[in-house]
């Protein structure tokens, strides 16, 4: 476990950190959950292994610190992730991303180029969602109040989210829970799907192949994204079908010209 201080206040996020070569690979989770629960087995697949892997924890969430004065944008996820990276010495990091973890990703390659060469994103946040009275994740949560929610909104939460998510979850500060998922429905500007379209780096989406057409996949597409449907799955791709999210990520992440073997 390595940690760096990345607020004014000494707050820490702190990872699970693979030795290997680079560029370094870092693993970035989604809302309530925690980077090593969701991609130790994706970081040591024999088609990814290698790499020296940081598998980060989001201020807030898991092994991290919980500051309660934190905002908790996705700016300030970012940003201290960032600040964190630095701190680990990595620049030029091949990124894999969940869910909100991939919008912070995507918003990290945007206010920090130095620290990005490649995305690989898995189901990730894109665009500003409606806040859902009752739904599952984020739309849910921020459909609260935060007084609401930090005073016992979040055990009806917990009884949505099921066993598995809260596990996870239940690491997770309140206010961070609630003050991530508000800013994650709401968006950045601009979007974060504005961001991933113009971002230099070569960049991969998965999504379930379930989910149907993916929204906005031509204009991704001809923006130079990767797109792939991932057969078998849910949301949580890298746990419902692990050995296609890990060739789809080691397709992605190969140097250029270098055949990899992979295929669904």
């Amino acid at each position: 476990m390595h940690s760096a201080a990345v607020t004014a206040e000494g707050d820490r996020i702190r990872w699970v950190e693979l030795p290997g070569r680079d560029p370094a690979r870092v693993y970035v989770h989604g809302l309530g959950a925690t980077s090593p629960a969701y991609f130790t087995a994706t970081a040591v697949h024999p088609l990814l292994a290698g790499h020296r892997s940081l598998l980060v924890d989001l201020l807030g969430h898991g092994h991290s610190d919980r500051p309660t004065s934190f905002a908790y944008t996705l700016e300030d996820h970012a940003d201290t992730l960032a600040t964190a990276l630095r701190a680990a010495g990595v620049t030029g990091a091949e990124v894999v991303a969940h869910s909100m973890g991939g919008s912070v990703a995507v918003v990290l390659a945007a206010r920090h180029p130095d620290l990005v060469s490649r995305l690989v994103l898995a189901d990730a946040n894109l665009d500003p969602l409606p806040r859902t009275p009752g739904a599952s994740g984020s739309s849910g949560i921020a459909a609260y109040t935060e007084r609401e929610f930090v005073s016992g909104g979040w055990r009806e939460v917990r009884d949505r989210a099921g066993a598995h998510w809260w596990s996870t979850m239940r690491l997770a500060g309140l206010e961070a829970l609630h003050r991530s998922a508000t800013h994650l429905v709401r968006g950045t500007t601009p979007t974060m799907r504005e961001l991933l379209l113009t971002l230099p780096v070569p960049r991969a989406f998965l999504y379930p192949e379930a989910d149907g057409p993916f929204p906005g996949a031509a204009e991704l597409t001809a923006s130079g994204v990767t797109l792939t449907a991932i057969p078998d799955c849910g949301h949580n791709i890298m746990l419902d079908n692990p050995e296609a999210f890990a060739r789809t990520a080691a397709e992605a992440l190969a140097p250029e010209g270098e055949p990899t073997g992979t295929s669904l």
